[in-house]
């Protein structure tokens, strides 16, 4: 029975699909996977080359076989591996000349192709038996150098799959021999060949460049056993094992720093270029680069916990959430083609019916286009636009967990900020003490410490450090922290009430109102009001330069969330020059109040630290969370995920995905606009084969070189 329940258990399993190069061919690949029995989920990410499926283990165990199958039908030369096997080197960085001998057909083709143009063009064999061998020399070089489409169009139509570029360019360039136009149905045929073959080139080299974008795990690590030092994967290594990092090496997983001390570079994670200084004691992340010194650390996390694999998982499984926009063009190239496929029909057999023209005439017009109508341009180059765009996000210290996210930075009206730790340091400290009671300063502070030990609230440990001394209790004492409004304990036989207006008047307690900026605790005693401590916040450096540098992005509503008093509150919104502000809200306040914002807003964001402020993150349209180094919850809470503490960050972030936006439209536009040239002026015979084959292969090529562009970006 047991054995049964683990055959049935659900589990996920991904692949890689070496030598995916066709986007159109990524779309069919998922689609005939989802169709098989037993898949519960289908991911295939063409950015990555990565697919990950989830069903049975049962049915997991033997769907390789099948996964296999289907890429040979739809792109031969497919190889289905298991993730993280190790890639031949043709597609991990091959030499261009090893790369190129794989093409050879092409070449060898190319020749025969000459061959042919000399005998029956060049009259070099003029009145010779070399030129009856013109048209045998065009056969085989076209069978040569068309052989992987013509193979790809035999099995796709077999299969039931018609409309798709390789069943396109067979009819073009076969339709070009009917019409006896040999010369141009091979040239035809060796322009999309050799057009495809740039293409994969540049694709493959955009995966490389998004791939060194997330170079930031270590290969190995140094496991110091029995006074040895034992180089060993990163996956092997368990909690306590103690690890020696050298200079010029990446920290492998997660730890604590048990001798030496040195510099940290942390640019990978938190986009950050200055480097951070670390000695024993100090908390380490996995891909920080040790600058200077040997360290020790003691591992903390395993690797499959460690932040570097989280982050590089939050990347990888990015491009599954499709914006849009991607998800608007897949659907329009599955109508696209067939759609041209027909028009190109008419094409060829109206005008001769009702005009008496020549059919080979309008045959031609309808060849072109038939090798325009491939979407291959569009469907290549989104996918790839909006992965290098989260991939040069990650780049900057933020995470954004899909396209879908990365396309909505573009539509925010409205960001509402939480406050504290989020537009200020959240380091308090106690500024003022206002006594209306016999008591002294530091009684207060004592009293006021005794009742606030057991609580994690910033406000309650600034008080706690400005104490000097005061009376340790057990966790077991009568203590009751309440939501919203302070802590409620009996100590010593004395009922203390320590916290905000609302805590005194529920208990009906006379108290003087602090007139303060800063946050006031109010301290009560056996229901006689002592005195009220004052804490203070400082903002943040570059809190005032991310206000106004949203303002110039165009953000209309920039507003502030804080369970603070008003005039604390008023303080800082002014300072900033923030819209709106709205103060003393509880918990579910914020989330009300956010609810409310969301009715007259396009699309609203909520900036927040990832733990306090998860159900406001999770009920807004975009949560957007802050100083998630190292912080689980962080990630977990949010859709886009700020590394480091630096609300600046979300400028860069809506730069991003601006960028990307631009670049993405320029690919659509551009594709749109040259095939649909080049259909118009072929119906008046003003365009050749040459410009179609241009308007597919090329205009994909140069789909391609434009997203790499935004990976090289340096500054945003």
């Amino acid at each position: 029975m047991q054995q049964t329940a683990d055959k049935n258990k659900k589990s996920e399993k991904e692949f890689e699909l070496e030598g995916l190069n066709c986007s159109n061919c990524a779309l069919k690949i998922e689609d005939q996977i989802k169709n098989l029995e037993g898949m519960e989920k289908v991911e295939l990410n063409f950015a990555t080359s990565t697919l990950k499926v989830a069903a049975e283990e049962s049915r997991l165990e033997k769907i390789r076989e099948e996964l296999q199958q289907i890429s040979d039908r739809i792109e031969p030369g497919v190889k289905v591996k298991n993730k993280g096997e190790d890639r031949d080197r043709v597609n991990s960085g091959s030499s261009l000349k090893e790369y190129l001998w794989q093409k050879k057909n092409i070449f060898i083709g190319s020749i025969f192709f000459i061959f042919a143009l000399s005998f029956a063009h060049l009259n070099l064999f003029a009145g010779t038996i070399f030129n009856s061998l013109a048209l045998p020399a065009y056969i085989t070089a076209y069978f040569l150098i068309g052989y992987p489409v013509l193979k790809s169009a035999v099995l796709n139509i077999g299969q039931g799959q018609i409309f798709d570029e390789n069943f396109l360019m067979v009819i073009a360039t076969i339709g070009a021999f009917g019409i006896r136009e040999y010369p141009e149905a091979v040239a035809v045929m060796l322009f999309y060949m050799v057009g495809e073959l740039f293409q994969e080139r540049a694709v493959n080299n955009s995966r490389r460049s998004i791939k060194d974008l997330m170079d930031i795990q270590a290969e190995y690590a140094n496991l110091i056993k029995d006074d040895e030092i034992i180089k060993v994967e990163p996956g092997s290594l368990s909690v306590g094992n103690l690890i020696a990092v050298k200079p010029g090496e990446k920290i492998p997983v997660d730890g604590e720093i048990v001798s030496g001390e040195t510099a940290l570079e942390t640019s990978a994670l938190t986009g950050e270029s200055l480097p951070k200084d670390a000695a024993e004691g100090d908390q380490v992340l996995s891909g920080m680069i040790n600058l200077n010194k040997l360290i020790t650390v003691k591992v903390t996390k395993e690797y499959k916990d460690s932040t570097v694999k989280k982050i590089l998982e939050l990347v990888e499984n990015a491009s599954s959430k499709k914006a849009p926009t991607e998800q608007f063009i897949s659907k329009f190239a599955r109508y696209y083609t067939p759609f041209v496929v027909l028009t190109a029909a008419l094409v060829a057999v109206l005008p001769p019916l009702f005009t008496g023209a020549a059919f080979s005439q309008w045959f031609y017009r309808a060849l072109i286009f038939l090798v325009v109508s491939c979407p291959c341009a569009l469907v290549v180059s989104i996918p790839l636009g909006f992965f290098g765009g989260i991939g040069l996000a990650s780049k900057n210290g933020i995470l954004v967990k899909g396209g879908n996210y990365l396309e909505a930075l573009n539509e925010l009206d409205t960001i509402v900020f939480d406050k504290t730790g989020t537009l200020t340091e959240g380091d308090f400290k106690v500024t003022e003490v206002n006594i209306y009671s016999q008591h002294s300063r530091d009684q207060i502070l004592k009293l006021a410490a005794e009742v606030e030990q057991f609580s994690n609230h910033p406000i309650a440990k600034s008080i706690v450090e400005a104490a000097s001394d005061f009376k340790k209790h057990s966790a077991a004492a009568d203590y009751q922290e309440i939501s919203g409004a302070g802590i409620k304990a009996e100590l010593n036989n004395n009922l203390i009430l320590a916290g905000n207006e609302r805590l005194m008047q529920k208990n009906n307690i006379e108290f003087k109102k602090a007139e303060s900026s800063g946050t006031a605790v109010y301290l009560a005693q056996n229901g006689q009001f002592l005195a009220s401590i004052i804490i203070s916040d400082q903002l943040k450096q570059d809190s005032e330069s991310a206000v106004s540098g949203l303002k110039k992005l165009g953000i209309k509503n920039l507003a502030m969330l804080t369970g603070d008093n008003q005039l604390a509150a008023a303080d800082i919104a002014a300072s900033l020059g923030l819209d709106n502000y709205y103060a003393e809200l509880l918990p579910d306040q914020k989330v009300e109040k956010v609810e409310e914002l969301l009715q007259s807003s396009k699309k609203l964001a909520f900036v927040g630290d990832g733990i306090n402020d998860a159900p406001v993150l999770a009920r807004s349209d975009l949560g957007i969370a802050m100083g998630g180094l190292g912080s689980d919850a962080a990630i977990e809470a949010a859709d886009v995920v700020l590394m480091t503490d630096e609300p600046a960050k979300i400028v860069s972030a809506l730069k991003i995905a601006a960028k990307t936006k631009k670049l993405v439209w320029q690919n659509i536009i551009m594709a749109l606009s040259i095939k649909a040239a080049v259909m118009i002026l072929s119906i008046f015979g003003l365009a050749s084969m040459w410009a179609a084959v241009f308007a597919d292969v090329g205009v994909a090529l140069m789909a391609v070189f434009n997203v790499m562009r935004i990976l090289k970006t340096e500054e945003i």
